[in-house]
């Protein structure tokens, strides 16, 4: 028997909040739910659902606060999630990603694009990227270590907290170690080929990835017009 997947659905609106129960236990899914930030926060790391549905506009706390706190946390950080906005405007979509948001929807959407958009999402998560997660495979470059059984990575011996995404790309970078590798590639092996995002997202979280890895980032290359390398040497 497969595992249930639970889903966290936070908003504010008790209609929105029906509708997302009803087409995700339509769809086989286990619901969880919160009206706002600090209810959402504890209940993930309690939890600890399969995905969370995020509102960016939120009462007392702002999503986007949400997903911060929620990336810092090495309980929550790993946990995949797709912003819920009103607003069409670029820089919501921008500021979601670069927090280490997977996915985002703009309402009003439509109950088949929500349930795709989670498909894809769980998918590419389990899916991995390069040398396989949990393989057992630790890979050490000099002040960087990576341990794929325990999801753990390190710079100087001091633990480094990535999403999902970023420790794919950091996978699949080092798994073609000198080469480099087109941002449409990245997608494919990240996102899946399925995404809804764009190339310009892998910048985005390269960028959240370097910074992270510290003086580790150095070790990651763009290569212009084309796409990202990460070193031999």
């Amino acid at each position: 028997m497969s595992k249930e997947v639970n889903i966290l659905a936070v908003d504010d609106e008790a209609d929105i909040l029906k509708l997302l129960e009803y087409n995700l236990k339509k769809t086989g899914f286990s619901v969880l739910q919160a009206k706002d930030g600090p209810e959402a926060i504890e209940m993930a790391g309690g939890k600890r659902p399969d995905l969370i549905l995020l509102d960016v506009m939120l009462p007392n706390m702002e999503g986007t606060e949400v997903l911060r706190r929620l990336k810092a946390n090495a309980k929550t950080a790993n946990i995949p999630v797709i912003m819920l906005t009103a607003k069409g405007e670029e820089i919501d979509r921008v500021v979601g990603l670069e927090l280490g948001a997977e996915d985002y929807i703009t309402k009003p959407f439509s109950p088949r694009e929500l349930i795709l958009r989670i498909r894809a999402v769980l998918k590419r998560v389990t899916d991995g990227a390069g040398p396989k997660e949990g393989s057992g495979a630790v890979f050490n470059y000099n002040e960087l270590s990576i341990d794929t059984e325990k999801h753990k990575v390190t710079v100087k011996n001091k633990n480094v907290v990535l999403t999902s995404t970023e420790f794919k790309l950091l996978l699949e970078l080092i798994g073609a170690k000198g080469r480099v590798l087109s941002r449409d590639r990245l997608l494919d092996r990240a996102w899946g080929v399925d995404c809804f995002v764009t190339p310009r997202t892998v910048d985005t979280h390269m960028r959240r990835l370097r910074v992270k890895l510290g003086v580790a980032g150095d070790y990651i290359d763009t290569v212009r017009g084309v796409g990202y390398r990460f070193r031999e040497d």
